[in-house]
């Protein structure tokens, strides 16, 4: 059995916390640079042109790429022959409690959803915890604006609604959203499992990269075309129209109830902001 401290978790999350709010992903970085070179309205690509200064600019100086710097969602894969010396939750929220603070980035958490009073430091994170085979733990910090996340939407379908029951939902809520969510945006799209995991898969799925498709042909396809769709709806960059207004989707599945088909998407903006390391 491998032992892993409490310390080294700690400094990791301090370490992603900093580099995932001032690094934007290359597969992402690589999306937008795509987008830019094949957008025809000229207004569009002067806006995409700025999202890239932006960028760029965050990276030179080492300052947040969006001034939401969001809720530390740390994602955890430890292996079954490792084990942390010490409580996983708190060397998280003690990793994210130094790197907002030495990265100087916003605090948004409220210690309570309806008094409305700021925890001061980002903590808590929302850790989710998986198990896999091996000895090894990998650490992602996926950082997530409130701005996407309020448009994000879960719906419990009837299976016969089908697969066009599922695309329907799905442009629906990115037409309902608008330009609120930043776009050009990300898609996390979850299916299957129960109200509760069907969620928790979208937003999982935001983790994998825009370059890699589901392995699923089928899956892969659905994700293609959904993409295709939505950006044929024109809001655009920043909702200034034009044929940029999805990066990608990224869908995941899981087996589910006989009577059941849920569906979550998890929106993210154009700043979908994760950032990994192997312990």
């Amino acid at each position: 059995m491998r032992h892993i401290s409490t310390r080294a978790v700690t400094e990791a999350v301090e370490e992603l916390c900093i580099r995932a709010n001032t690094q934007l992903p290359p597969d992402v970085k690589a999306a937008l640079d795509a987008a830019q070179a094949s957008e025809p309205w000229p207004l569009a690509k002067q806006t995409l042109g700025l999202l890239q200064q932006n960028l760029c600019a965050a990276a030179d100086r080492d300052l947040p790429i969006c001034q939401d710097t969001g809720m530390a969602c740390v994602f955890v894969e430890l292996g079954r022959e490792a084990c942390v010396d010490g409580d996983l939750q708190a060397a998280v929220d003690e990793g994210v409690r130094r790197g907002y603070e030495k990265g100087y980035l916003r605090k948004s958490i409220t210690a309570d959803p309806l008094k409305r009073v700021n925890t001061g430091d980002n903590t808590p994170a929302f850790v989710t915890l998986h198990l896999v085979e091996g000895s090894g733990c990998r650490i992602t910090v996926a950082p997530k604006g409130a701005g996407s996340e309020n448009m994000s939407r879960l719906a419990m379908l009837k299976p016969a609604d089908g697969v066009q029951g599922v695309k329907d939902f799905v442009l629906d809520t990115v037409r309902q959203a608008g330009a609120n969510p930043c776009p050009p945006i990300v898609l996390g799209i979850g299916i299957g499992g129960s109200f509760d995991k069907c969620a928790a898969l979208s937003k999982q799925a935001l983790l994998r990269p825009l370059d890699q498709p589901n392995a699923d042909p089928y899956y892969a396809a659905l994700e293609a075309e959904l993409k295709e769709e939505i950006n044929k709806i024109g809001i655009g960059p920043q909702g200034f129209g034009g044929r940029t207004t999805c990066l990608g989707v990224a869908i995941e599945q899981l087996p589910t109830h006989v009577a059941c088909l849920p569906v979550a998407v998890n929106m993210s903006c154009h700043v979908t902001r994760r950032a990994s390391a192997e312990l």
